[in-house]
Protein backbone atom coordinates (compact mmCIF):
# COMPACT_ATOMS: atom_id res chain seq x y z
CA UNK A 1 0.00 0.00 0.00
CA UNK A 2 1.40 3.24 -1.17
CA UNK A 3 1.49 6.23 1.53
CA UNK A 4 1.65 9.85 0.96
CA UNK A 5 2.54 12.64 3.04
CA UNK A 6 -1.43 13.23 4.04
CA UNK A 7 -1.11 9.89 6.05
CA UNK A 8 1.68 10.78 8.53
CA UNK A 9 0.00 11.57 12.01
CA UNK A 10 1.29 13.70 14.37
CA UNK A 11 1.90 11.84 17.60
CA UNK A 12 3.48 12.27 21.27
CA UNK A 13 5.32 9.28 22.91
CA UNK A 14 6.66 9.79 27.11
CA UNK A 15 9.89 8.08 28.42
CA UNK A 16 9.31 8.45 32.49
CA UNK A 17 12.58 7.78 33.92
CA UNK A 18 12.94 7.09 37.29
CA UNK A 19 15.33 6.39 40.05
CA UNK A 20 17.59 7.93 37.94
CA UNK A 21 20.69 8.68 40.52
CA UNK A 22 20.70 4.91 41.29
CA UNK A 23 19.23 2.39 39.56
CA UNK A 24 17.67 4.37 36.09
CA UNK A 25 14.66 2.79 34.65
CA UNK A 26 11.96 3.06 32.18
CA UNK A 27 8.33 2.80 31.87
CA UNK A 28 7.44 0.69 29.14
CA UNK A 29 4.79 -1.87 27.92
CA UNK A 30 4.08 -4.42 24.82
CA UNK A 31 1.77 -3.72 21.95
CA UNK A 32 -0.73 -6.49 21.06
CA UNK A 33 -0.05 -9.09 18.48
CA UNK A 34 -2.87 -8.27 16.44
CA UNK A 35 -1.65 -4.32 16.81
CA UNK A 36 -1.33 -2.84 13.06
CA UNK A 37 1.73 -0.93 14.03
CA UNK A 38 4.53 -2.51 15.39
CA UNK A 39 2.48 -5.72 17.08
CA UNK A 40 4.36 -7.49 20.20
CA UNK A 41 7.41 -4.89 20.17
CA UNK A 42 8.14 -3.62 24.03
CA UNK A 43 7.10 0.75 22.93
CA UNK A 44 7.35 3.67 25.37
CA UNK A 45 3.35 4.89 26.36
CA UNK A 46 2.43 7.28 23.14
CA UNK A 47 -0.20 7.78 20.30
CA UNK A 48 -1.66 10.37 17.72
CA UNK A 49 -2.32 13.39 18.85
CA UNK A 50 -6.55 13.95 18.57
CA UNK A 51 -8.13 16.91 17.23
CA UNK A 52 -9.46 17.87 20.77
CA UNK A 53 -6.72 17.86 22.19
CA UNK A 54 -5.86 21.49 20.91
CA UNK A 55 -8.61 22.63 23.14
CA UNK A 56 -7.54 21.16 26.44
CA UNK A 57 -6.08 23.76 28.85
CA UNK A 58 -2.31 23.18 30.38
CA UNK A 59 -1.71 24.58 34.34
CA UNK A 60 1.66 25.28 33.16
CA UNK A 61 2.87 24.66 29.01
CA UNK A 62 6.53 23.10 28.37
CA UNK A 63 9.48 25.45 28.25
CA UNK A 64 10.03 28.03 25.71
CA UNK A 65 13.20 26.09 25.40
CA UNK A 66 11.65 23.64 24.15
CA UNK A 67 9.03 24.68 22.56
CA UNK A 68 11.12 26.82 20.01
CA UNK A 69 12.74 22.54 19.03
CA UNK A 70 8.83 21.76 18.57
CA UNK A 71 8.06 24.49 16.16
CA UNK A 72 10.98 23.97 14.22
CA UNK A 73 11.04 22.07 10.83
CA UNK A 74 6.77 22.32 11.14
CA UNK A 75 4.71 23.73 8.63
CA UNK A 76 2.46 25.08 12.12
CA UNK A 77 3.05 25.20 15.73
CA UNK A 78 1.29 22.05 17.65
CA UNK A 79 3.31 22.50 21.15
CA UNK A 80 0.34 22.60 23.12
CA UNK A 81 -1.29 19.89 21.06
CA UNK A 82 1.59 17.51 20.87
CA UNK A 83 2.03 18.37 25.04
CA UNK A 84 -1.58 17.53 25.74
CA UNK A 85 -1.20 14.09 23.81
CA UNK A 86 1.47 13.12 25.56
CA UNK A 87 -0.34 13.75 28.67
CA UNK A 88 -3.58 12.05 27.80
CA UNK A 89 -1.72 8.99 26.17
CA UNK A 90 0.57 8.56 29.65
CA UNK A 91 -2.63 8.49 31.23
CA UNK A 92 -4.81 6.36 28.69
CA UNK A 93 -2.11 4.01 28.62
CA UNK A 94 -0.22 3.39 31.87
CA UNK A 95 -3.28 5.33 34.49
CA UNK A 96 0.03 8.04 35.68
CA UNK A 97 -1.15 11.72 36.10
CA UNK A 98 1.35 14.26 35.06
CA UNK A 99 -1.03 16.95 36.42
CA UNK A 100 -1.58 19.53 39.36
CA UNK A 101 -4.30 19.40 41.98
CA UNK A 102 -7.44 21.21 40.88
CA UNK A 103 -10.80 21.70 39.25
CA UNK A 104 -11.70 21.72 35.96
CA UNK A 105 -13.09 25.14 34.88
CA UNK A 106 -15.28 23.75 31.76
CA UNK A 107 -16.61 20.56 31.63
CA UNK A 108 -13.54 18.11 30.39
CA UNK A 109 -14.33 16.51 27.39
CA UNK A 110 -15.03 13.04 26.98
CA UNK A 111 -11.39 11.91 26.38
CA UNK A 112 -11.00 13.27 29.78
CA UNK A 113 -13.78 12.52 31.84
CA UNK A 114 -11.71 9.85 34.15
CA UNK A 115 -8.27 12.06 34.07
CA UNK A 116 -10.83 14.83 35.29
CA UNK A 117 -12.45 12.70 38.27
CA UNK A 118 -9.25 12.10 39.81
CA UNK A 119 -8.33 16.00 40.76
CA UNK A 120 -6.28 16.81 38.45
CA UNK A 121 -5.66 19.01 35.07
CA UNK A 122 -2.63 18.17 33.01
CA UNK A 123 0.35 20.16 33.11
CA UNK A 124 3.34 20.18 30.64
CA UNK A 125 6.38 22.20 32.19
CA UNK A 126 7.80 18.67 33.44
CA UNK A 127 8.14 17.46 29.70
CA UNK A 128 11.67 17.83 27.85
CA UNK A 129 11.61 17.53 24.34
CA UNK A 130 14.41 14.57 23.33
CA UNK A 131 13.41 13.07 20.50
CA UNK A 132 11.57 13.55 16.36
CA UNK A 133 11.65 10.64 13.98
CA UNK A 134 8.88 9.75 11.15
CA UNK A 135 8.39 6.64 10.19
CA UNK A 136 9.73 5.35 7.07
CA UNK A 137 7.56 4.85 3.65
CA UNK A 138 5.87 1.98 3.25
CA UNK A 139 4.87 1.10 6.38
CA UNK A 140 0.87 -0.10 7.34
CA UNK A 141 1.25 3.48 9.69
CA UNK A 142 3.30 6.35 10.10
CA UNK A 143 3.84 8.97 12.12
CA UNK A 144 5.23 12.25 13.13
CA UNK A 145 6.43 11.47 16.86
CA UNK A 146 8.01 13.74 19.25
CA UNK A 147 9.75 11.81 22.05
CA UNK A 148 9.43 13.46 25.92
CA UNK A 149 11.23 12.84 28.75
CA UNK A 150 9.90 12.77 31.82
CA UNK A 151 11.35 12.47 35.70
CA UNK A 152 9.06 10.03 37.17
CA UNK A 153 9.51 12.27 40.23
CA UNK A 154 6.99 14.59 38.90
CA UNK A 155 4.19 12.25 38.31
CA UNK A 156 1.45 12.89 40.35
CA UNK A 157 0.00 9.14 41.35
CA UNK A 158 1.65 6.42 42.79
CA UNK A 159 4.26 5.06 39.95
CA UNK A 160 3.48 1.53 40.44
CA UNK A 161 -0.27 1.94 40.64
CA UNK A 162 -1.08 0.75 36.40
CA UNK A 163 -4.99 0.08 37.43
CA UNK A 164 -6.39 3.15 35.82
CA UNK A 165 -4.73 2.25 32.50
CA UNK A 166 -6.73 1.10 29.26
CA UNK A 167 -5.84 -2.53 27.69
CA UNK A 168 -3.81 -1.31 24.51
CA UNK A 169 -0.32 -2.14 26.89
CA UNK A 170 -0.06 -4.91 28.41
CA UNK A 171 3.19 -6.34 30.86
CA UNK A 172 3.82 -2.26 31.82
CA UNK A 173 6.94 -2.40 33.87
CA UNK A 174 9.74 -0.18 35.32
CA UNK A 175 12.27 -2.00 33.04
CA UNK A 176 16.13 -0.80 33.85
CA UNK A 177 18.45 0.49 31.19
CA UNK A 178 20.77 -1.74 31.73
CA UNK A 179 18.48 -4.36 30.45
CA UNK A 180 16.14 -3.11 28.04
CA UNK A 181 18.02 -3.95 24.77
CA UNK A 182 17.10 -7.55 25.91
CA UNK A 183 13.65 -6.82 24.85
CA UNK A 184 12.01 -6.49 21.67
CA UNK A 185 11.95 -3.46 20.94
CA UNK A 186 11.78 -1.48 17.39
CA UNK A 187 14.77 0.46 16.01
CA UNK A 188 13.99 3.45 16.64
CA UNK A 189 13.27 2.70 20.11
CA UNK A 190 16.89 1.63 20.50
CA UNK A 191 17.77 4.92 18.54
CA UNK A 192 16.20 6.77 21.40
CA UNK A 193 17.61 4.71 24.41
CA UNK A 194 20.85 5.62 23.00
CA UNK A 195 19.57 9.23 23.65
CA UNK A 196 18.42 8.45 26.99
CA UNK A 197 21.54 6.36 28.38
CA UNK A 198 23.20 9.80 27.33
CA UNK A 199 21.10 12.37 29.13
CA UNK A 200 20.71 10.06 32.28
CA UNK A 201 22.27 12.74 34.68
CA UNK A 202 21.58 15.40 32.81
CA UNK A 203 19.02 17.25 33.77
CA UNK A 204 18.65 19.93 31.44
CA UNK A 205 16.59 19.41 28.15
CA UNK A 206 18.86 19.06 25.28
CA UNK A 207 20.48 21.65 23.05
CA UNK A 208 20.59 19.71 20.27
CA UNK A 209 17.15 17.65 19.40
CA UNK A 210 17.66 14.53 16.88
CA UNK A 211 15.19 14.44 14.34
CA UNK A 212 15.24 11.45 11.68
CA UNK A 213 13.32 12.78 8.93
CA UNK A 214 11.88 10.26 6.73
CA UNK A 215 9.68 11.17 3.68
CA UNK A 216 9.36 10.38 0.20
CA UNK A 217 12.35 11.89 -1.16
CA UNK A 218 15.19 10.87 1.16
CA UNK A 219 15.84 10.04 4.85
CA UNK A 220 17.62 12.96 6.65
CA UNK A 221 19.62 12.58 9.82
CA UNK A 222 19.16 16.21 11.17
CA UNK A 223 19.69 18.42 14.55
CA UNK A 224 16.98 20.77 15.79
CA UNK A 225 18.55 23.83 17.29
CA UNK A 226 14.96 25.73 17.94
CA UNK A 227 16.21 28.53 15.30
CA UNK A 228 12.89 29.82 14.17
CA UNK A 229 13.84 30.77 10.69
CA UNK A 230 14.19 27.06 9.81
CA UNK A 231 10.83 26.58 10.04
Amino acid sequence: MTEDKAAIRNAATVIVLRDRDTNPRILMGQRGAKAAFMPNKVVFPGGAVDSGDADIALATPISEFCATRLRQDSPQDLTHSLCVAAIRELWEETGLILGQKNVWSARPAPDWESFAATGHIPTAEALQFVFRAITPPGRPRRFDARFFLLDADEIATDLDDFSAACEELSHLQWIPLSEVRAFDLPFITEVVLAEIEARVTDRNPPTSVPFFKNNDEASLFMQLHGREQDR
